[in-house]
């Protein structure tokens, strides 16, 4: 952890949270707001980005599509009936490639601590990559990288046009399923979203893994040493919700396939009997 980010830490400690809350108050607009729409109309990274973003609107409408999640019932999932489906990847779903002998169609990466610490990694895949405009710093600008302007403040909202700002929902799963809905997907399966961690604590703090990593589907996925952020599953299940009303009204759907998943917010099917 760099000695700034210490000395921020260490200041927190000691001021009450409401009040901490107000000092900050500026810097995460500035941070999480005013610099996309700054960049919107000056970047030209930005701007290519939000064109590309548009291009994709309803290129797969009536179509299906499978957003993988990085649990551990990947492990117990029959991934190769995926080879010939459009699939979603998130954050290190690469580690599964070699075993799996293919890629996801598209890969999505929001959480900044995961950009940071992968930034290599990101840019060796060579598939299309949407991937948070606060994340730009540690990327190139390759030809598939695609950035999309995400945050996670308030309003707490589902786009249904992701070429202009998205809502995170304190889960990189339900911007892939906001990408899904622009990108015209009739019907979404949700595999490996096990929404359970072994690992407790307080939502959202940031910690450093002392070892292996039991909450996903590889020992290696966040690592001795990796920098990661405890979940917040009371908040992603509204945000999934939220998906839920905004499919259901436009007569989509969107399935849960995971293996032993404990989110109950979509219905539940078996993942063997879709194929």
């Amino acid at each position: 952890m760099s000695a700034p980010r210490d000395l921020v830490y260490a200041i927190k400690k000691h001021i009450p949270f409401p009040l901490w809350r107000k000092m900050t108050a500026p810097y995460w607009w500035w941070y999480n707001r005013a610099n996309h729409q700054l960049a919107a109309f000056l970047s030209t990274r930005r701007r290519k980005s939000a064109a590309r973003i548009e291009a994709f609107r309803n290129k797969h409408k009536g179509e299906r599509c499978f957003i993988l999640g990085n649990g551990p019932s990947l492990k117990h999932t029959d991934l190769s009936l995926l080879k010939n489906e459009i699939t979603f990847g998130m954050n290190r779903i690469y580690l599964l490639f070699p075993e799996i002998g293919f890629p996801t169609s598209y890969y999505l990466a929001i959480n900044t601590l995961v950009i940071e610490q992968c930034a290599n990694e990101i840019m060796a895949l060579e598939i299309p990559r949407f991937v948070s405009w606060r994340g730009r710093k540690w990327l190139s600008h390759g030809p598939d990288v695609i950035y999309l302007d995400t945050d996670y403040t308030d309003p707490a909202d589902f786009s249904r046009d992701v070429s202009g700002r998205v809502f995170e929902g304190s889960t990189v799963t339900y911007v892939a399923l906001q990408l899904a809905f622009h990108m015209g997907f009739e019907e979404v399966n949700l595999v490996g979203v096990d929404h359970s961690f072994t690992t407790k604590g307080k939502p959202n703090v940031t910690v450093v893994s002392d070892g292996e990593d039991p909450n996903h589907f590889s020992a290696e996925y966040f690592g001795k040493g990796y920098r990661w952020q405890l979940p917040d599953l009371e908040a992603s299940e509204r945000a999934y919700r939220m998906a839920h009303e905004a499919f259901t009204a436009s007569n989509r759907r969107i399935l849960d396939a995971t293996i032993g998943g404990k989110l109950d917010v979509f219905p539940k099917v078996n993942y063997i009997d879709l194929f």
